[in-house]
């Protein structure tokens, strides 16, 4: 089992010197495989799946502030050995690349941020039921059901429903918290890596409004919003999404080596 710094991860072309390192970095309660195979193994591009600490199979009790996970995945990177890598972050994720890139410039070569915001607050309802053993399946159930599109398959949303409800629930609490206490707004300006946001229209969780401040903030970022899809467009529309990035991930300026 592949672990650096304490972290299990998934790796695809890691010995691919001719292209940039991917690091995808799953939302609140998630792992490694919440990212569809399309995005895991996209040809060509040279990806680590990660699982944050206290998700899937990474050891750990997890974290209640962004800045503390950040933290984990710089050390995840040097261990590593990676001069800097493309980071590519879905939700909580996102916020996750996002401070990355604030705070450690040189290592980040570029951003991919999925239904993404310099804010996330999350529903109070959400929080106060995560917040009690007794109340999690309720919590599960409500993120799953401003997850996803309405057109959604149902078994799609079952399966995520499986995931969380294997995510430990002070996992997910904690998750939650670092989410709804996120807030760079005031920073963005210092980002100066490529920026690609990448949004559902349907989304309920972040709503694609929220992401357009990202885009008009981060010094050059690009934005694009998938139709029909909401805040798991990676699953929702795997395919897209992947050749998506991929092009992103084709534009970004690399050198082996440095």
């Amino acid at each position: 089992m592949p672990v650096a710094a304490g972290l299990y991860y998934f790796a695809h072309e890691a010995d691919n010197f001719s292209r940039p390192p991917v690091i995808l970095i799953h939302g609140a309660g998630g792992h490694y495989l919440s990212w569809p195979p399309q995005l895991r193994r996209m040809h060509d591009q040279r990806i680590f799946a990660v699982d944050l600490p206290g998700h899937g199979k990474s050891e750990g009790l997890g974290h209640h502030t962004i800045g503390d996970y950040t933290g984990e995945v710089m050390e995840f990177i040097n261990d590593l050995k990676l001069n800097s890598a493309v980071f590519i972050g879905h939700s909580m994720g996102s916020a996750i690349a996002l401070m990355a890139a604030i705070r450690f410039p040189e290592k980040v070569l570029g951003l991919c941020l999925i239904s993404s915001g310099a804010r996330l607050r999350v529903s109070p309802t959400i929080l106060q039921n995560a917040s009690d053993p007794s109340s999690f399946a309720a919590a599960v159930h409500l993120l799953v059901a401003d997850s996803f599109s309405p057109q959604t398959n149902d078994r799609l949303k079952e399966l995520t429903a499986q995931q969380l409800d294997q995510t430990r629930p002070s996992v997910l609490y904690g998750d939650l918290l670092a989410c709804n206490a996120f807030n760079v707004t005031d920073q963005l300006s210092h980002i100066s890596a490529p920026a690609y946001i990448l949004c559902g229209a349907l989304d309920k969780m972040v709503p694609w409004k929220v992401s357009e401040f990202l885009r008009d903030h981060i010094t050059g970022a690009q934005m694009d919003i998938t139709p029909n899809a909401g805040h798991m467009l990676m699953l929702e529309q795997p395919d897209q999404t992947a050749n998506k990035l991929a092009a992103f991930l084709n534009t970004i300026p690399f050198q082996p080596g440095l």
